[in-house]
C-alpha cells in the first residue's frame, strides 16, 4: 500500500490520474493538494470524493509548511507533482504567475520533501518525488527533424516552457545534490475527459455546440503529438513503479496531427453524432451548423500567436524499452471517446465556461481566485 500526495489533482491531467490510480490501486490512499485557480475544478474529483481512501486539501504548493504537514500527517511516500500554470497564451500576457507556480512552487515542494523524507527520516528509503513536465521544454522541431528524446537539449520558447524547464532542472538537482528519489516525465499534448475548455480540442467541441467560430492560428499546420490522458496516467504509473531514480522518461502518444486536421476531424465526428442522434439537436438548440452537417463552415483563420512553436513530437523509445510503455488509444479511438464525453457531460463544461464553479470555490473557501 502507498500513500500518495497529488499536487494539482483537481486539474485536467491530475484528476484523470487520480481516477486512474484509485481504480488501479484501490488499497492506496490518495491526498490531493490544489489551489483551485482558474483551471482547478473540484468537480473533476466528484467520482472519488466519497471514497474513504481519498482526501482533498485546498492549498497552495508555495506554502511549504502546509506541504510538510501533509507529508507527515498522511505518511506520504509518493508525491506526484502536476500543479502548474500551463497555458502558453496566458504565459505570454502574464508570465509572473508561471514563474511563481512552476518554479517557486516546485522548489517549495522539493524543500518540504527533503526536510520530511531525508532530514527527518520519514520514509527515507521508500519515497518517490515524481515531476510531470512537458515536451515544450525542448523547443520546436522542423518538419523533418527527429522527435524529441530525453537527450534533446532544452530550448524553451515561451515563458510557460521556460518555467517548466527551470522546474525540471531543480528536480534533477535535488536528486544529484541531496539524494532525493526523483523521476521526471515529459509528455506530449494530452486530451480527454475534464479538459479545460480554453484548450484546442474542447474549445472546438464547445464552440461547435454554440455555433461559434473555430479559431485556427496562422495556417493551422502546427503539428502536435497527441496523448490520451489515461495513457499518460498509465505511463506515469510505470515510471513511478519501475523507472530508474534521477531519470527522465518521455511519454508520447505516437500521434502527430496538424491542428487544422484535428479541427476538421472533430467537425466530422460532431456532424455524424448529430445526424445519428436526433435528441442532440434538442439538447443543443444553438448548434445550428452541426445540425446541418456543416460545422466545418465555422473554421476561422486568425493571426498566429507570438513565438508559436511549429512542431512537437515525442520519441517514447526509452519508455517503451525500459518500462514496457505503449499507448492503448489511437487518436481516432481517443478523440471519439472525448467527443462522446463532452456531449454527455454538458453540466460539467457549462459550469466551467460560465464561471459558476469558481463562484462555488469563493463561497466554500472565502478566498480570491
Amino acid at each position: 500500500m502507498s500513500n500518495l500526495l497529488v499536487t494539482g489533482g483537481a486539474g485536467f491531467i491530475g484528476a484523470n490520474f487520480v481516477h486512474y490510480w484509485m481504480k488501479t490501486y484501490p488499497q492506496d490512499n490518495v491526498v490531493v493538494l490544489d489551489a483551485l485557480t482558474y483551471a482547478g475544478n473540484k468537480a473533476n474529483l466528484d467520482p472519488v470524493a466519497a471514497n474513504s481512501n481519498f482526501v482533498f486539501n485546498h492549498g497552495n504548493i508555495c506554502d511549504t509548511a502546509l506541504v510538510e504537514t501533509l507529508l507527515k500527517e498522511h505518511g506520504i511516500d509518493t508525491l506526484v507533482h502536476f500543479a502548474a500554470e500551463s497555458h502558453v497564451d496566458r504565459s505570454i500576457t502574464g508570465p509572473d504567475a508561471f514563474i511563481e507556480t512552476n518554479i517557486i512552487g516546485t522548489h517549495s515542494l522539493l524543500k518540504a520533501a527533503k526536510k520530511v523524507w531525508l532530514d527527518e527520516g520519514l520514509n527515507k528509503k521508500k519515497h518517490r518525488f515524481h515531476h510531470v513536465s512537458t515536451d515544450e521544454v525542448y523547443g520546436t522541431l522542423g518538419p523533418n527533424d527527429p522527435a524529441f528524446s530525453e537527450t534533446t537539449p532544452y530550448a524553451p520558447n515561451s515563458p510557460y516552457s521556460a518555467s517548466k524547464a527551470a522546474s525540471d532542472h531543480l528536480v534533477r538537482a535535488y536528486h544529484h545534490t541531496y539524494g532525493l528519489n526523483v523521476t521526471t516525465s515529459n509528455c506530449s499534448n494530452n486530451y480527454g475527459p475534464y479538459h479545460f475548455p480554453e484548450k484546442l480540442i474542447p474549445l472546438v467541441i464547445t464552440n461547435i455546440l454554440h455555433d461559434k467560430p473555430l479559431p485556427i492560428y496562422g495556417d493551422g499546420q502546427q503539428i502536435r503529438d497527441w496523448l490520451y490522458v489515461e495513457d499518460h496516467a498509465r505511463g506515469i504509473d510505470l515510471v513511478i513503479k519501475t523507472g530508474r531514480l534521477g531519470e527522465c522518461y518521455n511519454i508520447g502518444g505516437i500521434n502527430e496531427w496538424a491542428n487544422i486536421d484535428i479541427v476538421k476531424l472533430i467537425c466530422g465526428l460532431m456532424d455524424k453524432a448529430f445526424a445519428e442522434n436526433l435528441e442532440l439537436a434538442g439538447r443543443f438548440p444553438q448548434a445550428g451548423k452541426v445540425r446541418q452537417g456543416k460545422s466545418s463552415e465555422l473554421i476561422t483563420y486568425v493571426t498566429d500567436r507570438a513565438g508559436h512553436d511549429r512542431r512537437y513530437a515525442i520519441d517514447p523509445s526509452k519508455s517503451n524499452e525500459e518500462l514496457g510503455y505503449q499507448p492503448q488509444e489511437t487518436f481516432d479511438s481517443g478523440i471519439a471517446k472525448t467527443v462522446k464525453w463532452f456531449l454527455n457531460n454538458e453540466n460539467w463544461w457549462a459550469a466551467v465556461m460560465d464561471g459558476s464553479y469558481q463562484d462555488w470555490v469563493k463561497e466554500q473557501y472565502e478566498t480570491e481566485v
